[in-house]
């Protein structure tokens, strides 16, 4: 069982209106830094590629000190972001056997064949203490050679944020420092934690179910029938472009080429952030309960086929597989939800397209040739597949719904429960039957 989470977690992006002289400040920072990371890193793949950020900043944190020059505080962030990203690393070597195990994959994770490798130019700063704000829109930020207050642009409604943290309900974090690798500009990254609505709940007006893909970018359907489609097919056609540009600079290997290449992923990068912001902003409604599938691990549940005689075709399928960015569209979702009064809820994604929500058949037989048409083997219903799964997402957080109002707690979330609960889950959505008429208004 688990209830609503009382804040929201956000990053702000300030940029800032350094001097040459502060830039200089900044960046050589930034390279003790990294070379730092680079250090600490290649220490804990000596010591058994350790996890532990304690035990690392043990073995590091004088020789931090002495040979790069970093302040106490940084000397003990750095070695706990290596010990972080070693333990991400664990986490995915695991889960790499564990799919191995069940014949998921085949592929073994190289993760961790070698020491992790630092390149970004960042530097993680402790509120108060590295880096703090003023007046005026200015912040003060440490850096080697002292402190250095300068002055900051950003969003309307972040700078709104910061300007009254009491009033809005903000509590600053760590910041970090970044350097955009095209543009050269510092950005600050402030993490906040915004206080939410802890009675949303009781305040819920819409039910709807999201579906992700890779036909569209989403799909949504609310229990009174409302439905939306996002098709995304510009997007698509410059991946596409992209992809094609990409591969002619591939085969090319100059070095100008390899420059192009690293300007054409942050391009990629910002595209696909953008179509995430204007997709789940339209389908983040206020006080709405939004129900989207637990798609953890679903690369390694899916079929890819990887070998050097693979097809044209087969390579390209395998191309647009990786390239799903469902996950940061669910991301943007659920946190903007969330800040619109709403609530965002998780549901099992077993059979969301297969299953009639009419009659409840559920088989591949409804997918004739694995086409986009759904037509029911039992009761002829016929409508298009991902219509179908958002309409039948939406049914099972509706079920959510009503367990709340009955309970006063939101049920267990997929993500942390086992077999046994996920079966009696699947059980339970077994029943559901899509009508109008039984919406309860919602």
């Amino acid at each position: 069982m688990e209830s609503l989470p009382s804040t929201q977690s956000l990053t702000c992006k300030l940029k800032l209106l350094l001097t040459q002289e502060q830039a200089e400040a900044v960046r050589c920072t930034a390279l003790a830094y990294r070379s730092a990371l680079n250090h600490a890193s290649a220490v804990a793949f000596a010591h058994g590629k350790m996890s532990q950020g304690m035990k690392l900043q043990t073995l590091v944190y004088q020789d931090l000190r002495e040979k790069f020059g970093l302040p106490s505080q940084m000397a003990c962030n750095a070695p706990r972001q290596v010990a972080a990203s070693y333990k991400t690393l664990w986490e995915r070597a695991k889960s790499n056997a564990t799919h191995k195990a069940q014949g998921w994959t085949k592929r073994r994770y190289r993760g961790l064949d070698k020491a992790p490798k630092f390149t970004a130019m960042t530097v993680t700063l402790n509120h108060r203490r590295d880096w703090s704000l003023g007046k005026e829109h200015t912040v003060s930020i440490g850096t080697l050679q002292g402190r250095v207050r300068c002055r900051y642009e950003g969003w309307s409604r972040h700078l709104d944020w910061l300007e009254h943290t009491a009033e809005q309900g903000i509590t600053l974090g760590a910041a970090k420092l970044w350097q955009d690798p095209v543009s050269k500009v510092w950005y600050l990254l402030v993490a906040i934690e915004k206080a939410l609505d802890t009675q949303a709940m009781d305040n819920i007006t819409t039910v709807k179910g999201v579906d992700l893909n890779r036909r569209n970018i989403a799909v949504e359907s609310n229990t009174r029938g409302k439905c939306r489609f996002y098709h995304g097919g510009h997007e698509k056609h410059l991946a596409e472009r992209a992809a094609s540009t990409r591969s002619a600079l591939q085969a090319k290997g100059t070095r100008g080429a390899k420059a192009v290449l690293r300007k054409l992923a942050l391009r990629e990068r910002r595209l696909n952030a953008d179509t995430a912001h204007c997709v789940s902003k339209a389908i983040a409604e206020p006080r709405a309960m939004v129900g989207m599938e637990w798609l953890k691990d679903i690369r390694d549940r899916t079929e890819r086929r990887h070998s050097k005689k693979s097809s044209p075709k087969r390579r390209k399928a395998n191309r647009k597989v990786s390239s799903w960015s469902f996950a940061e569209v669910q991301a943007k979702t659920a946190y903007k939800t969330r800040l619109a009064g709403g609530v965002p809820i998780w549901v099992d994604a077993d059979y969301t397209s297969r299953g009639c929500p009419v009659c409840g058949h559920v088989g591949p037989e409804n997918r004739p040739n694995k086409g986009l048409l759904f037509v029911c083997a039992q009761c002829g219903h016929t409508l298009h597949a991902d219509l179908v799964a958002a309409r039948n997402i939406s049914m099972r957080t509706l079920l959510i719904r009503q367990d709340w109002v009955r309970t006063g707690r939101l049920s267990a979330a997929p993500e942390a429960s086992g077999d046994e609960a996920k079966a009696a889950r699947l059980q339970r959505y077994a029943e559901l039957r899509w009508s109008l008429d039984a919406s309860s208004g919602l």
